[in-house]
């Protein structure tokens, strides 16, 4: 569904599809494929070119509501925890999932975000939440996560106003990380940062990444101990032995024989 292109060590996804790259059952089923056509890529990179008819730059529009009429009560709550599901599982992705931000980012666009690592938004970039307009909330992670990211009160905003906000509004809550002047800036910038991500150890960045997401919410006794396995693991997979036994090439910036990345489970 999603046309996905090797660059280097990145995966590139553009969103181009239905009227405005709206999400729904078909793309589900490409999100749920998503793991395994990304292979050993170390950064994934979600981006759109889409314009509207008359012009307007768009990112994700929304959720596909039309697929649902005639659904019943059961097949709209089945598919929005489906929703949800495939979102978290894209979350925890052993990869820098790097999203691109052009135009209109509303609803599933805003929530989506959620699933990333890092949020470059060019300057004609919007976000909101106008599901609780339309008598529902958002369902795939902006109620329960959003909040994560840019704290409860900014989320309590965005959800019960529907208000749209600006690339560099959306700067300022953290909902995103950099604002750029278009899309091939952004481009430009998420390469750079895949490249970067590239030349480090894949199974050491994984495990970075799991111990950090698994950390949250926890104890500090906990915490400590997430970070502690996940230090382990590059010690038990010889990765820390590398890194030593390369560590002049490290400096120099030159390539380093990491290996495919080394999966760890807690």
């Amino acid at each position: 569904m999603f046309e996905i292109q090797r660059q280097g060590h990145a995966a590139v996804l553009e969103f181009d599809h239905g009227k405005a790259n709206e999400m729904g059952s078909e793309q589900l089923r490409s999100f749920e494929a998503l793991p395994e056509q990304l292979g050993d890529a170390r950064a994934l990179i979600s981006f759109s070119r889409r314009r509207s008819r008359r012009g307007t730059p768009i990112f994700i529009a929304g959720a596909n509501v039309t697929e649902r009429v005639g659904w019943s009560r059961d097949q709209v709550a089945g598919h929005v925890r489906w929703q949800r599901a495939t979102l978290a599982r894209v979350r925890r992705m052993p990869l820098f999932h790097i999203a691109v931000v052009n135009g209109v980012a509303l609803g599933w666009g805003t929530e989506y975000l959620i699933c990333c690592d890092y949020r470059i938004a060019s300057k004609d970039a919007t976000f909101g939440l106008p599901e609780t307009g339309l008598g529902i909330l958002p369902g795939a992670g902006g109620t329960s996560e959003l909040w994560s990211l840019i704290g409860v009160p900014q989320a309590l905003r965005l959800g019960m106003t529907g208000e749209r906000i600006s690339a560099d509004e959306a700067l300022r809550i953290g909902l995103i990380q950099e604002v750029v002047e278009d899309v091939d800036a952004g481009l430009a910038r998420a390469h750079e940062l895949a490249s970067a991500v590239a030349r480090k150890s894949p199974t050491a960045v994984a495990a970075f990444k799991q111990g950090l997401l698994d950390a949250v919410g926890r104890s500090a006794e906990d915490r400590t101990e997430v970070e502690a396995q996940a230090y382990e693991h590059c010690l038990d997979s010889g990765q820390a032995a590398i890194g030593r036994e390369n560590f002049s090439a490290i400096r120099a910036g030159d390539e380093v024989p990491w290996g495919p990345r080394i999966p760890w489970s807690r």
